[in-house]
């Protein structure tokens, strides 16, 4: 017997039409809201991992090398206090033989504890000598040390100001709170007065600092988002950085003009995303383009739903083992470090690219999967300078670590007020960045060049740089 044709019209099959509607919208929604609180992590599941490499057991030497590097590990920079700490009358008497006079046994055995003392301030009143002549003239000390003329904080608590701001993205209104409780009378006013007046005083070493990165044979770039009140679409913050140096550029846009104006014409090679802003600086006889594969690991983590892609972050897991390694060795930048890579490297990558034409066809080109193959295909000679040139690295996560900072004050204090602002902030930027790059304390650096700049010869003012600053004792 045939069915009979459903064509009938009726107010069940109205209500069931509408509820795969629904259904369909529901998932839809379902699928988005995954979506958008998926886990951010790009850490992989560990039941996903190889199995870990078994250790080989340490020789002596690196057993001296790790107690060297514990031994330098207690060897902090904190100023240490030497307390004694006897034993108490009641317990001056052996426990064995009830003998009471005991002898003292070398200097004592060592217990060693962290104590915080809370951070302060010094008011220091300077009382200048004053001589007179039988004349009637007067000859008084020079005032000490400032930045700025009529003011009466010191370079170091200016230098202090700077790194809350620019190293540890403090705001200025929450500076001003903790200044009170400390007893320091100062306005959130004469904070940004000051913050502008030591920018002003070292953009001479900003200057200094641009131009060395177009000297930089590997130069790292990168550029984020940020606002300023005055204007109605985004500004940028931009860094160029080199093995020695981070050097950031405030600009109004995210024009390639920017890394013209840095790099020139200069040659070398460049470790970018692909962003066509740096086009400009990478044409025939100036800078090579190098890739980030970290940006090719994120785009093909997110597809890993996809069957086989897990193959393709086991491959790239691979790539970096041997970058570890030659960083654990001391071999970053060597001939040797390029050995690992030729004989290493280059057969993981060659079977990256193997991966990626097979997925080429399988998935749509929009799609996310789609995007992660084309962008390692499209990309794969920037990715593959690496390969060639052990001074280049795998990634271009220095530049983006340089961006942290930025990233974290555009969030805690929202904005630039105008261009100089932006400017003045990316000098200071450079130099507090700069400064711990090259394992120096920010503030103390600082407080000497907020000094020293003003009588150093100009022709020698890279002297005064991070990498190449030595202080007043050195």
């Amino acid at each position: 017997m045939v069915p009979p044709a459903d064509d009938h019209d009726c107010g069940w099959k109205a209500y069931a039409e509408h509820q795969e509607r629904r259904a369909a919208q529901l998932e839809d929604r379902l699928t988005a809201l995954e979506k958008a609180f998926k886990r951010k992590s790009e850490r992989r599941e560990k039941s996903k991992l190889p199995p870990a490499v078994a250790k080989k057991p340490a020789t002596s030497e690196e057993k001296k090398q790790t107690r060297r590097a514990m031994a330098e590990l207690r060897d902090t920079k904190l100023e240490t206090v030497i307390e004694q700490l006897p034993v108490p009358p009641s317990a001056c008497a052996c426990d064995a033989c009830g003998n009471t006079e005991l002898r003292e046994v070398g200097k004592g055995k060592p217990s060693t504890i962290y104590e915080y003392i809370p951070p302060s301030f010094q008011k220091v009143v300077l009382m200048r000598q004053t001589l007179a002549c039988k004349c009637g003239r007067l000859i008084t000390a020079e005032a000490p040390a400032r930045v700025g003329e009529k003011t009466r904080y010191a370079p170091s608590f200016v230098a202090h100001l700077c790194t809350s701001k620019l190293a540890d993205s403090i705001p200025q209104h929450r500076l001003e709170k903790e200044y009170k409780r400390l007893g320091i009378p100062i306005a959130r006013s004469t904070m940004n007065a000051l913050l502008h007046r030591a920018a002003t005083e070292l953009k001479r070493l900003h200057d200094a600092a641009c131009a060395m990165v177009k000297k930089g044979r590997v130069v790292g770039a990168d550029e984020t988002s940020v606002r300023q009140a005055n204007l109605d679409k985004k500004a940028f913050m931009w860094t160029f950085n080199t093995p020695e140096l981070s050097v950031y550029k405030y600009a109004e846009t995210r024009s390639g003009k920017v890394a013209v104006e840095m790099l020139g014409e200069s040659e070398g090679v460049i470790v970018v995303d692909q962003y066509t802003g740096y086009n400009q600086v990478t044409k025939p006889g100036m800078r090579v383009r190098a890739g980030c594969m970290a940006h090719t690991r994120r785009k093909i983590f997110e597809s890993t739903a996809h069957a086989g892609f897990d193959e393709a972050l086991e491959l790239i897991g691979k790539l970096y083992e041997v970058e570890r390694e030659a960083k654990e060795a001391g071999l970053e930048g060597t001939a040797e470090h390029l050995a690992m890579r030729t004989e290493r490297s280059r057969p993981l990558f060659a079977q990256l690219l193997s991966w990626g034409r097979k997925q080429r066809g399988r998935h749509e080109p929009r799609s996310g999967a789609g995007r992660a193959v084309n962008y390692l295909m499209k990309n794969r000679a920037a990715l593959r300078v690496f390969l060639i040139d052990a001074e280049v690295p795998i990634d271009n996560n220095a530049s983006e670590r340089d961006m942290r900072p930025v990233a974290m004050g555009r969030s805690n204090y929202l904005f630039f007020q105008h261009k100089e602002s932006g400017e003045r902030h990316a000098t200071l930027y450079t130099l507090v960045k700069s400064a711990e790059k090259n394992g120096l304390n920010p503030t103390a650096y600082l407080a000497d060049v907020l000094v020293r700049v003003h009588t150093h010869p100009q022709s020698r003012i890279e002297e005064l740089l991070p990498h190449r600053w030595k202080p007043p004792d050195g």
